[in-house]
């Protein structure tokens, strides 16, 4: 008997709380807020989220950084390149504008020539040891050179073939130290006939030394000075520069004369070899 009004106890406990929750229930729902378990629920989660979301994004921002690095790198690296073949074209152009003029000089050179045969030539070798003495071009005895030919660059001489071989030739310059093999006879075109010999060169300031002249010859500055052709083999008229200075020589007996060049020695790289033997229009 007491067992069961224990148990009946029980039970309307149990009804109780059942009837309270019920009701707190349909009381919370009808003033339009969640239930507490939800809103415990929905608080942990968005506090979870924030907890989670701030290292997440950081790694987040890290990846995109080094992406964007690795584009920048990747630019850079295309531009660089881009960079290079705009200097390496703009090499070219001045390459061929310079050989461009170099020809250009040559072609009018040739038509100013046209009471001799005259071959066209292009420098292949120039010792640095004896870059001021000679010159290798490829035309040789197939192409009709022979020694002695005179040989010009930048519508001037420059001096004369002295060793010839089937396809090339060895050409001395004006500018060799060897006082023998540069000799040239010349004239300066003067008021007067003036006669001298172009056998020397000043390295220091790059000028021809003309001597052999009579210390009564007036001679001016800027006055042109050409071949005689009274050495034999190199034939009359060919330019060789302007006189630059006059002074005496070590013996005050004589004058000499410095010559600025008409050619530029130091950049000799088409040449235009005259063939004396043969007076024609004719050009090769």
């Amino acid at each position: 008997m007491n067992q069961f009004f224990t148990n009946k106890k029980m039970i309307v406990l149990l009804v109780s709380v059942i009837l309270f929750v019920s009701l707190l229930s349909l009381s919370l729902s009808q003033s339009g807020s969640g239930t507490f378990i939800q809103q415990f629920t929905n608080d942990i989660t968005a506090v979870t989220g924030r907890i989670f979301s701030k290292p997440v994004n950081a790694v987040n921002n890290v990846f995109s950084s080094i992406n964007t690095l690795q584009d920048t790198f990747e630019e850079n690296q295309r531009l660089k390149k881009e960079i290079d073949r705009i200097y390496e074209t703009q090499a070219e152009i001045a390459v061929l504008r310079n050989e461009n003029a170099q020809l250009e000089e040559e072609l009018g050179l040739k038509n100013s020539l046209t009471d001799f045969q005259t071959i066209s030539g292009t420098v292949i070798s120039r010792n640095p040891d004896s870059w001021i003495d000679q010159i290798v071009i490829d035309r040789g005895s197939q192409d009709g050179l022979e020694q002695g030919m005179s040989v010009m660059s930048n519508n001037g001489l420059i001096g004369r073939v002295t060793e010839v071989n089937p396809t090339s030739s060895k050409v001395v310059l004006l500018t060799s130290l060897d006082g023998t093999s540069n000799q040239v006879s010349a004239e300066i075109l003067g008021d007067e006939v003036i006669n001298g010999l172009v056998s020397g060169y000043d390295a220091e300031t790059n000028r021809l030394i003309m001597t052999q002249i009579t210390s009564t010859a007036e001679i001016k500055t800027g006055e042109q000075v050409i071949t005689s052709g009274l050495g034999g083999t190199i034939p009359r008229s060919l330019v060789i520069g302007t006189v630059d200075e006059v002074t005496m020589d070590d013996h005050g007996l004589a004058q000499q004369v410095y010559i600025d060049p008409a050619a530029d020695f130091e950049h000799i790289r088409y040449v235009t070899i005259i063939n004396r033997s043969a007076e024609s229009g004719v050009q090769e």
